[in-house]
């Protein structure tokens, strides 16, 4: 009993889930948030700044995109063989009825997210359902605690969703 107690406490300890207020400085307080806590998991500095990376793509998205509320969530699993960090976005979709799109968006500074979300992750993917859909990545972190990157993931390292929700 006492180990299944601290298998639930430790699993708890890695899980940030973080509402995406719908205002202008929204991905910065996001981001910091988020930095925070992945300080307190004690993450290699380059773990973190693709997960923050990632963070950033993925709320941004969301703000430009989609229509409020949006929630952030970021789970680690440390133990095992798979050594994978899951971010994932979650926001209620396009509303083409209330235009909650932002239109005008210049394509010379937007569009790349997707581009860097790929490159970080070992694999990522959008997930539609009724009430909006969640856009995702996964990070893989090696043994050493380095991240991974994509085309890098060991054989013995193979990344496993986070199905936990807060």
């Amino acid at each position: 009993m006492a180990a299944q107690l601290n298998t639930l406490l430790r699993a708890a300890a890695y899980h940030h889930v973080c509402p995406v207020p719908p205002v202008a400085g929204a991905v910065s307080a996001v981001r910091r948030s988020t930095a925070a806590i992945l300080a307190e998991w004690s993450l290699p500095p380059d773990v973190v700044e693709d997960a923050l990376l990632v963070v950033s793509e993925l709320v941004t998205n969301a703000i430009i995109h989609a229509c409020p509320p949006a929630v952030l969530r970021v789970s680690w699993s440390p133990d095992g063989d798979a050594r994978t960090m899951s971010i994932e976005v979650t926001d209620t979709g396009p509303d083409l009825a209330t235009g909650c799109s932002r239109a005008g968006i210049d394509p010379d500074e937007h569009g790349r997210g997707e581009t860097i979300v790929r490159a970080l992750a070992a694999r990522h993917g959008i997930r539609v359902h009724p009430g909006g859909v969640t856009r995702w990545a996964e990070l893989a972190i090696a043994r050493d605690g380095a991240s991974a990157g994509p085309g890098r993931v060991a054989a013995a390292d193979p990344p496993e969703r986070c199905a936990r929700i807060a």
